[in-house]
């Protein structure tokens, strides 16, 4: 996964003179505040007719409103696509403006924004940068800063690992670890690493006086020392969010991709690419419960939504997690896993290729390649157990398969690890690359406590034998929100399995999946009745009982009782 890079640093050492008509350099000798601006330009990826470049503009002077960066090419590259900045060229000659949500640029500020280019021949790098008007003159390498153009600069080599959890700490967040810590019992998991939610445009900056994104990525400095360190985001706020669900709807309508592209990815994407934040490994999760919903809850399905309808038909799941993927997937230390459903969504045969070609599309839209995306995430926020010890696909009770009891009913897998390392073949068969790796969420599927069965169930008959001995104690697999009877799972870890980069918390437990009742609320989150323990159920849990833990809160707030539960029934068990 490794990427050249060729950076270029340019220093601006510029004063006017008295009479405001002449411009001289500033000697050598001059204070270091005096050099107006400075300009890192970065060639990130190159390949045989184009290459991704990223620009971090550093303002020294008077705070600016609004600002503008140009440069000129001496060969024919050519931009064709920009983010965090609007960038023109004509000819030679290119342009870079703020965005309406990155114009303030403070002293001491920094921006950056990156683009991709097409080129032949010779990539030769720019020699000169002016903002906002005032000369650029490159360093020459050895950093006086004196230079007239001539110099490039010192190379250097940066490259993505092929597990970014491996040999590294995970990010805690001092939000969750501070609730947890706060119940009785908590401290003994209160220092596990868990997911940061990006779930609407106001996450970015903090809600209601809670931690924004730079606030947890400067924490996560902080950890890590000089350690390596992952930070793991949960990114998910696509229009028309969760097609087939009410409780974790968001903000954005089926049509709004604009301000999901303009409003959430960029500002994320620009505060990624900050240099500050060059060291630490960023994982992002990307849009759970989206592009699955593609194939199994529209047309002629039986669980087919209109809502889903409409998000295939205007085309805006696709291109909204294409665009993300881009956008990110062009910032060197950040790690795109798409979400990737779970074995009791995608494990029957009708749903398990057709999702892999979906998700392909997706990756290879708006901009994005497969090469923006280094894995992907199974069992995000749900409960399917990683590993039913007790019965596999392949037994038979009587004659009769595994298959055709009530609770596989036809699925190709009965646990969740069995599907994520199949799932990951399928997906290099469609043709993302042979190194990736995936994720499993492990945070409630633990199933452990004085219902857990400890041994296979009678050979009576086949629902005997698997309700019996299977681990997870849904009522069905269908059921989703807040499930009752349900523990921590494995505590997160590094390469547990072939073809698994990491066991991971990335549902922050304790943390509700929605509300029991309708609750009135600006989080654009609306009543689903399967978080209603009442709820006699529909098609998509073959109308059984919801399983849901009562008095929830809305989907996001802590819920103190599910959280007792969890450790209650944890599996392993807590010390």
């Amino acid at each position: 996964m490794s990427r050249t890079r060729t950076s270029l640093l340019a220093a601006l050492a510029l004063v006017a003179a008295a009479s405001g008509t002449a411009l001289t350099t500033t000697p050598a000798s001059a204070a270091a505040d005096a050099i107006p601006c400075t300009v890192a330009y970065t060639v990130q990826n190159q390949w045989g007719t184009g290459f991704t470049a990223a620009v971090t503009v550093t303002n020294n002077s008077a705070a600016k409103s609004s600002w503008a960066v140009k440069w000129s090419y001496a060969g024919n590259q050519q931009v064709t696509s920009g983010w965090n900045a609007q960038v023109s060229q004509s000819g030679t000659a290119v342009t870079a403006t703020n965005e309406s949500y990155n114009g303030t640029l403070a002293t001491g500020g920094s921006v950056s924004f990156g683009f991709n280019a097409s080129y032949s021949g010779t990539n030769a790098l720019p020699t000169t940068f002016t903002l906002d008007g005032v000369t650029c003159n490159v360093d020459d390498g050895t950093g006086s800063g004196g230079g007239t153009g001539g110099g490039t600069g010192g190379g250097s080599t940066g490259s993505r690992v092929d597990n970014p959890y491996a040999g590294a700490k995970v990010y805690v967040n001092p939000e969750w670890s501070a609730n947890a810590a706060a119940e009785p019992g908590g401290t003994r998991v209160s220092n596990q690493p868990t997911g940061v939610w990006l779930d609407r445009i106001a996450a970015i900056n903090g809600v209601n006086g809670g931690m924004g994104l730079r606030d947890h990525l400067n924490a996560a400095l902080t950890q890590k020392g000089s350690d390596q360190e992952v930070i793991q985001l949960v990114v998910y706020d696509l229009p028309g969010r969760d097609c087939a669900a009410l409780a974790s709807n968001g903000e954005l309508g089926p049509d709004d991709i604009g301000r999901y592209e303009s409003q959430f990815i960029d500002p994320i994407a620009a505060i990624l690419a900050d240099p500050k934040y060059a060291s630490l490994r960023i994982v992002t999760t990307i849009e759970l419960d989206s592009l699955p919903n593609l194939v199994t809850n529209t047309g002629s399905r039986a669980t087919a939504t209109a809502n889903c309808d409409t998000m295939l038909a205007n085309g805006n799941y696709v291109k909204g997690v294409g665009y993300a993927l881009a956008k990110l997937g062009a910032i060197p230390n950040v790690y795109n896993y798409l979400d990737a459903g779970h074995h009791g969504w995608l494990g029957w045969d009708d749903n398990f290729a057709a999702s892999a070609n979906v998700l392909k599309q997706a990756a290879t839209s708006s901009g994005a390649t497969v090469d923006d995306v280094q894995g992907f995430i199974t069992n995000t926020a749900n409960f399917s157990a990683l590993k039913e010890d007790n019965f596999t696909i392949n037994d038979t009770v009587n004659g009769t398969s595994v298959r055709q009891s009530k609770w596989v009913d036809w699925n190709r897998y009965v646990d969740e690890q069995s599907f994520a390392q199949a799932f990951r073949n399928e997906l290099v068969s469609v043709g993302f690359n042979s190194n990736i790796g995936m994720l499993i969420d492990t945070s409630r599927n633990g199933w452990g406590g004085t219902a857990r069965p400890t041994g296979p169930g009678p050979k009576t008959s086949v629902d005997a034998y698997v309700d019996g001995g299977r681990y997870d104690r849904r009522i069905n697999i269908g059921n989703w929100c807040n499930q009752a009877g349900a523990g921590l799972g494995e505590r997160p870890q590094a390469s547990p399995a072939p073809g698994i980069d990491a066991y991971v918390w990335m549902k922050p437990p304790g943390e509700s999946d929605g509300s029991s009742t309708a609750i009135a609320n600006d989080e654009g989150k609306g009543f689903d009745r399967m978080c209603d323990p009442t709820y006699t159920g529909n098609v998509r849990n073959n109308n059984n009982m919801s399983g849901a833990l009562p008095n929830a809160p809305l989907a996001g707030h802590w819920f103190s009782a599910q959280f007792q539960q969890l450790m209650q029934n944890a599996y392993p068990p807590l010390p």
